[in-house]
């Protein structure tokens, strides 16, 4: 089956480093799929902390990536890279995809592994929400950290892509859930979703918080988005054996830090970023999230939260969105 496709697209590109107004609309060549790739017709793309980062010039595409910003679609495959690679992917297939850039486009390019099917029931666009953040939260929290049958795990900016979906994932897997965010409405909604405890950071210590909460214990594991001054309440409100995973760094990553308890607890301390692992490490996730998640998904026991959907011309408004952390969920551009 043969598709048309355009020679040139609609995208979003960055005109310089700078806030969300150097989003600018343009017109470039439609991207070829190489060996092993897909090109797909994108029907939404996520936008996601990283995408930030990159805007304000301090996370530049990894070689051979597109400058163009995004990291996640989905959308229709309309073409297939020469030669063999594509595996199951035939062209007219539904799919959304972890990509390293190029989302933020009408048409973009992904490693065939790096592709999942919709899951059952799922509207196309708004599996554009599940990438990104379902392949680092499976990496860090239950290959890196090892988060373990029984034990419990505190996730914080729990109202965030990241966040929705890490407590979603670990309560459907029957884990205890401790979560951060701003103000009694997030965390009311989070405990919605599956939270055990959702903590108000704008009124409570959410160390103060865990200890009582586990008698002292502490909990299992942690995804941290914050850093700073969360670093050495994290290490104290860890348990013995406990890990701390850290992904980004909010209130800053040069911090100063009593390793003692570190040392007396064995506590792990590691972190990851997922756009420079390699394709074979990304196709190896996405094989375990359609084994392990996946299924959740179609039976409606995981949702993403999609807080608002905006056409693509309008990248500058959802990163203003971001930027405001009012938003609870994820924020889709639709192609």
């Amino acid at each position: 089956m043969q598709m048309t496709i355009p020679e040139q697209m609609t995208c979003i590109e960055i005109v310089e480093p700078g806030g969300p107004e150097v989003l600018k609309p343009t017109r470039r060549p439609t991207p070829v799929p190489g060996p092993g790739e897909v090109l797909i017709r994108v029907a939404a793309a996520g936008i996601n902390g990283p995408d930030v980062y990159q805007r304000r010039g301090f996370y530049p595409p990894p070689p051979g990536a597109t400058d163009i910003p995004g990291l996640e679609v989905s959308g229709t495959i309309v073409a297939l890279g020469d030669g063999p690679g594509a595996g199951r992917w035939r062209i007219g297939a539904t799919c959304c995809a972890l990509v390293a850039g190029g989302g933020y486009a009408e048409y973009c390019t992904a490693p065939a592994g790096q592709c999942l099917p919709i899951p059952d029931g799922f509207d196309l666009a708004d599996a554009a929400a599940l990438p990104e953040t379902f392949f680092t939260v499976w990496s860090n929290v239950f290959e890196r950290a090892a988060l373990a049958p029984g034990e419990s795990l505190l996730v914080h900016g729990g109202s965030g892509g990241i966040g929705t979906t890490a407590v979603q994932i670990a309560a459907a897997l029957g884990h205890p859930v401790f979560t951060t965010a701003a103000g009694a409405e997030a965390c009311e909604r989070l405990r919605g979703i599956g939270a055990s405890h959702a903590i108000d950071h704008t009124r409570e210590d959410f160390a103060a918080v865990i200890k009582e909460a586990t008698g002292g214990k502490g909990v299992d594991v942690i995804l941290d988005i914050v850093g700073g001054d969360y670093v050495s309440r994290n290490i104290a409100s860890l348990a013995r054996d406990g890990r701390l995973v850290c992904i980004a760094f909010l209130q800053g990553s040069k911090i100063a830090v009593d390793l003692m308890p570190v040392m007396l607890k064995r506590l792990t301390i590691t972190g990851s970023t997922l756009r420079v692992q390699s394709i074979e490490r990304k196709a190896a996730i996405a094989a375990a999230l359609e084994q392990s998640i996946w299924p959740l998904l179609a039976e409606g026991k995981i949702r993403p939260v999609v807080f608002a959907r905006l056409p693509l011309a309008q990248a500058a408004e959802g990163h203003r969105i971001l930027h405001q952390s009012s938003h609870f969920g994820k924020i889709l551009l639709l192609a």
